[in-house]
């Protein structure tokens, strides 16, 4: 026989009133909700989470619409973000948009009509126009990795710019001064916080950016084998190269390999993420590395905190990156940079 609600009470001691609140989503005492749950896993109660729905407005489920799943970025931010929802009840229903503006918007359309209780989001319409939707209906709304101007809702960040200015400034300080980048798309917030960071550090040594070392991507690997191939042919004289996210870093080391030039003898080389894949190559790589763990944490950890207390002012959380040094970086004397 099934375990009913006296079952539970019996079990915990609590009454009847208490245990309703709590399964119909109301708030209760935590060392009491502590007891109901420890009482439900072990009669085997079964939470009628449709019923609890309807009742109380409230889905259990967050949205998420990223730009690429097989992104290492957004699968990594995924995986530490639903491990904390889980573990509170919530469940994650994902979207892949494939960076098209259409296709985001009717993802965000279909976790509307699905009642979603929140959505994160690393958007692809620059604007916002595709998030009006959700924001009429008065959601807590989380935006990762880039930000819309004027839009009045959390967000959670690394600090690309200065992730850039520290990658560019390494070489720099090793003696390179014709370094090369290959940057995302012009109009996505990271890839031009990127390539300030690099032009900044440019700027701070002294140093003229020449446009003919800037090539931009689409992150995707075949964007950084054409990246590299065309930075090569323009620049005879380049002596180092900044990569901008993973995917075209690894574009970037399979064209260096097609077109014979070693890394660090020939041409050094500081990429992004993927610390595996950065160990594997040889010589390993110096890479900068996100916290795409603790992302994926603090925007959970954001997300309960919204839909529990919807109001308050917005919270913007930025977080560093490392430079992780491996052995793609060569020292450049001062009078051999041409």
């Amino acid at each position: 026989m099934a375990a009913t609600m006296k079952d539970i009470a019996r079990e915990t001691g609590l009454g009847l009133a208490t245990i309703s609140s709590y399964l119909n989503g109301g708030n209760v005492r935590e060392k009491n909700r502590i007891k109901i749950e420890q009482a439900i896993k072990e009669l085997h109660y079964e939470v009628n989470e449709v019923a609890r729905g309807l009742r109380t407005a409230a889905t259990r489920t967050i949205g998420v619409v990223i730009p690429e799943l097989n992104s290492v970025f957004c699968s990594e931010i995924i995986t530490g973000m639903e491990d904390i929802l889980r573990a509170n009840g919530y469940a994650t229903i994902v979207c892949d948009c494939r960076s098209d503006a259409a296709l985001e918007k009717e993802a965000i359309d279909f976790l509307v009509r699905k009642r979603v209780d929140g959505l994160v989001i690393m958007p692809t319409e620059r604007e916002g126009k595709n998030l009006n939707a959700f924001l009429q209906a008065g959601k807590p709304l989380i935006l990762i990795d880039r930000e819309i101007q004027g839009f009045d809702c959390d967000s959670v960040l690394t600090d690309n710019r200065k992730a850039a200015f520290d990658a560019v400034s390494y070489l720099i300080g090793k003696g390179h001064t014709d370094i090369g980048v290959i940057g995302g798309p012009r109009n996505v917030f990271t890839s031009r916080e990127r390539l300030d960071g690099y032009a900044e550090a440019h700027r701070k040594a002294g140093i003229a950016v020449q446009e003919s070392l800037i090539v931009h991507g689409d992150y995707t690997i075949r964007s950084g084998v054409k990246g590299i191939q065309r930075l090569v042919k323009l620049n005879p004289h380049m002596t180092a190269v900044f990569v901008t996210n993973y995917e075209m870093t690894m574009g970037a080391v399979i064209a260096l390999n097609e077109l014979g030039i070693r890394i660090h003898d020939d041409l050094s080389l500081v990429g992004f993420d993927n610390l595996e894949f950065a160990r594997a190559c040889s010589p390993a790589l110096t890479i900068v590395a996100q916290p795409t763990t603790k992302i994926g944490e603090e925007v959970a950890g954001l997300m309960l905190k919204r839909v529990g207390e919807p109001e308050g002012s917005r919270i913007h959380i930025r977080l560093e990156t490392e430079l992780i040094k491996g052995n793609s970086v060569s020292e450049r004397k001062a009078d051999s940079n041409r």
